[in-house]
């Protein structure tokens, strides 16, 4: 791809997020090494939800990262932040709403009156699968 139409690139130039001068370009070859390395790393969500954002699919990386910080909430905020996710995500028509299985939708909304800290796992784990299928390999073209 050129400089020129390559998205990175055109984000590097722009300096958008101005987290370009912060990237090294260790950290971005270790992105194509695998999508678990670019998810874990310190600026590749932001980048790929950058990407995401051209594709129309952010969605999907801010619902999982929502999901990450979900995981280590305390117990006495645990409620309202399961239920933020649920509106913003989960439930029917929700303003980003994420594409998983009608099983586990229903799982969530039986479940969101109590949520547990594991009651978002599958769907985050269909998502991420998603991401990796899906968005990883053009984020890389």
């Amino acid at each position: 791809m050129s400089p020129n139409t390559c998205w990175l690139c055109k984000i590097f130039r722009a300096e958008e997020n101005g987290i370009s001068s912060k990237v090294s370009l260790e950290e971005v070859l270790q992105w194509s090494q695998s999508f678990e390395k670019l998810i874990t790393s310190k600026y590749g969500p932001m980048m790929y939800k950058t990407y995401l954002k051209t594709e129309h699919s952010d969605e999907n990386i801010e619902f999982w990262l929502a999901c990450e910080v979900y995981k280590i909430t305390s117990q006495k905020k645990r409620t309202s932040m399961a239920r933020k996710i649920f509106t913003s995500y989960i439930q029917p028509k929700a303003p980003n709403e994420i594409n998983i299985d009608s099983p586990v939708r229903k799982a969530i909304i039986r479940n969101i009156q109590e949520p547990t800290q594991s009651c978002f796992d599958e769907a985050q784990r269909i998502i991420y699968m998603h991401m990796e299928r899906d968005s990883y390999p053009p984020f890389l073209e």
